[in-house]
Parts: C-alpha cells; sequence; structure tokens
C-alpha cells in the first residue's frame, strides 16, 4: 500500500477563561478517517465547505499535527517523525494549494521559485548555473509555460498560468504524491478543464499519486479514480468514481449530486 490512513484524527481545543486557560471541548475537524491509496492512484476527496478536507490534506502534509491515528507513506509513519525529519521526506509530498496567488511569493519570479525548489532535492544545482537554468525551462516546458517567462513576478500572470507556476512549482523536488486542495475551484471552466487535463497528463508521464480536494463532484468524477465523500469529519462514502455516481448509497451523496448543475 502507497498511502495509508488509519483512524486519524485532528481535533482542535476549545478553551475557556482569560488568565488560565481550560479546555472545555473540542472542534472534530477530522474525526477516525482510514484510507488506502494505491500508487498512481487519484482520490477525489469531495464534502462541502467546512467538512475537514483541507484539514485532512494539511493533517498528511504533518503541516497540522494528527491528534490521533497513523499516517504511513511506503511503511513509513509520517506521524512519528521529529520535524527535521519531516522536512527532508516532504520532498517526496508536496501540496498544490487553492489560491495560486497567495501561495507564490510576490518578490521572487518565477525563476528564483522554481530554481530554489529544485535545488531542495537536488542541491549540486546551486554550483551550476546552466544546469539550473536548463532544469528550470524544463520544467516550466513540462507544465505548458514559456520559457522566456522565467524572470517575470506572479501578478504578471493570468489566473491559469499562476496554478502552472504552482504546480511547477510542486513537481520541481519530484514527488511520488501530491496533494491537490481545490487547485481549480478559483479558475474560470475553460481553463479548470486545461489543468485537469495536466494533471492527468503529469500522472500518466510520472506514475503520480495523487489526493484531488474538491466540493464540485462533476471535477472529481472526470479525473479521479475512486471518490471519499466526507461529512462532518468522517468519510461516509468510498467507492469507484462510477460506482459513487451511478449508486450512491449514503444520503449526503445523494445531496451532493442532487446539487450539480444540469442542462435544462
Amino acid at each position: 500500500m502507497f498511502l495509508d490512513l488509519q483512524d486519524v484524527k485532528t481535533h482542535f481545543p476549545i478553551t475557556k477563561g482569560i488568565l488560565t486557560k481550560k479546555v472545555v471541548d473540542c472542534v472534530k475537524a477530522v474525526d477516525g478517517i482510514s484510507l488506502s491509496i494505491e500508487k498512481g492512484e487519484i482520490l477525489g476527496l469531495v464534502g462541502e465547505s467546512g467538512c475537514g478536507k483541507s484539514t485532512l490534506s494539511r493533517t498528511i502534509m504533518q503541516l497540522i499535527p494528527a491528534t490521533g491515528g497513523d499516517i504511513i507513506l511506503e511503511g513509513e509513519n509520517l506521524t512519528r517523525l521529529s520535524r527535521n525529519e519531516v522536512r527532508k521526506r516532504r520532498l517526496d509530498f508536496q501540496m498544490i494549494f487553492q489560491d495560486p496567488y497567495a501561495s507564490l511569493n510576490p518578490r521572487m519570479t518565477i525563476f528564483s521559485t522554481l530554481s530554489e525548489a529544485l535545488q531542495q532535492r537536488h542541491p549540486q544545482l546551486k554550483g551550476n548555473k546552466t544546469a539550473l537554468m536548463e532544469a528550470v525551462v524544463a520544467l516550466m516546458e513540462r507544465v505548458g509555460l514559456n520559457p522566456s517567462f522565467m524572470k517575470k513576478y506572479p501578478h504578471e500572470f493570468s489566473g491559469g498560468q499562476r496554478q502552472r507556476i504552482a504546480i511547477a512549482r510542486a513537481l520541481a523536488p519530484e514527488p511520488k504524491l501530491i496533494i491537490a486542495d481545490e487547485p481549480v475551484s478559483a479558475l474560470d471552466v475553460s481553463i479548470q478543464s486545461q489543468i485537469l487535463n495536466l494533471l492527468l497528463q503529469l500522472r500518466d508521464e510520472l506514475g503520480l499519486t495523487m489526493i484531488f480536494i474538491s466540493h464540485d463532484l462533476s471535477v472529481v468524477r472526470y479525473l479521479a479514480d475512486n471518490i471519499a465523500v466526507m461529512y462532518k469529519g468522517k468519510i461516509v462514502e468510498y467507492g469507484d468514481s462510477e460506482k459513487v455516481f451511478n449508486e450512491p448509497e449514503h444520503e449526503y451523496t445523494k445531496r451532493l449530486l442532487d446539487a450539480i448543475p444540469t442542462m435544462i
């Protein structure tokens, strides 16, 4: 098994008092999730806003510590690693955030952004400007960007181009797992399809494993092999993409499907 989540919990305490903080309750953002993902699989994680999707993704990334449970990547339990060990291991799992403009440093050119990420995996590039330039060019071409734009800043690009830059940055350390947290929700419909096709192409070419997070079931159906439906911090339905669409079992899944816009 490539990625195995075993009873993962992420709870946030609710405190009371000013001088002396007392925990009176907790918000169970992720409440006992168990999932298994095969190598090369795209898992679609769907649910309404506030159901815990993004918290789960950040917990897998070890950006938020898990309250309980185990996150096992290729046989290694990420929840048992030290902070320094997690930083080294994180080269193997990267994240694409929803808002590319907010996730890119506005003071760094695209060359600086991508070269910094490339050197994390290949520190030998620091002393070889020619090889570093060639690596940045190859990375930009892979995601459909013109390498002549590498000296530009994020604000000089469109939303779709910025998301391609964010995807290139996630690919730079040569990860095995990519978590995409609603990467197309802020884009026009025509641009969404281009980004989705790019992700599918990258999966096939590089053998990537992906967790694609969205509240839009129609988008997830196009991309994902399997779908997990999340509601109030729990997985309420899981299965093959077409089976979940054609034979939904949970009432919440049926409501999500009913909410998909249709042509009249």
